[in-house]
């Protein structure tokens, strides 16, 4: 009842419930990785236009890193720190330079709380 009408009809049917549930991880076994994909690219190019809050563009690609680590591609948290740093404008130059010249890394709480 949970599964999508387009996909139902390209699951297999058989009697057996074992066959039938292993037909379906193997379905969504693919489709896990095309995710895993997908959130990579979006992760990598994703850049903040100002058209949400500061604040809600670090949760979003935040929320991405966590999808990835539940399909198995986890990203460290000096990554995702990089990350939200390449996807600023070019208004936000001085903070970049001002992170990199510093001794400490910052978690992502840390440049959430400094770029809010």
């Amino acid at each position: 009842m949970t599964i999508a009408n387009n996909i139902k009809t390209t699951i297999l049917q058989t009697e057996n419930a074992k066959e039938y549930l292993n037909f379906v991880e193997e379905r969504f076994r693919s489709a896990n990785k095309s995710l895993a994909g997908t959130l990579m690219a979006q992760l990598t190019t994703m850049k903040y236009n100002g058209s949400k809050s500061m604040h809600e563009h670090i949760i979003e690609m935040s929320d991405m890193a966590a999808r990835l680590k539940t399909l198995g591609m986890a990203v460290d948290d000096s990554f995702l720190v990089q990350f939200i740093l390449n996807s600023l404008p070019p208004e936000y130059g001085l903070f970049q330079i001002n992170y990199n010249t510093i001794k400490d890394k910052w978690n992502v709480n840390e440049l959430a709380n400094k770029l809010v």
